[in-house]
């Protein structure tokens, strides 16, 4: 039981913060699938994960041309 509870709760932090990282990196970056990308491999360490979407939410945003 305790199992599945921790398995569905890693699976949910991944899905959120990929796809905060690539929400964030949409107006962010001017690549928005590698911040996806950098943030689904940074999801799997939880400190950084949240280290990564701070300093991407504090990022100055890319001017569109």
């Amino acid at each position: 039981m305790w199992t599945i509870i921790i398995a569905l709760t890693s699976l949910l932090f991944v899905l959120t913060v990929t796809w905060l990282s690539y929400y964030l990196g949409r107006t962010k970056t001017e690549n928005p699938i590698a911040a996806g990308v950098v943030g689904f491999l940074v999801s799997f360490v939880p400190p950084i994960a949240l280290v990564y979407l701070v300093v991407l939410s504090l990022k100055e945003e890319v001017a569109t041309v």
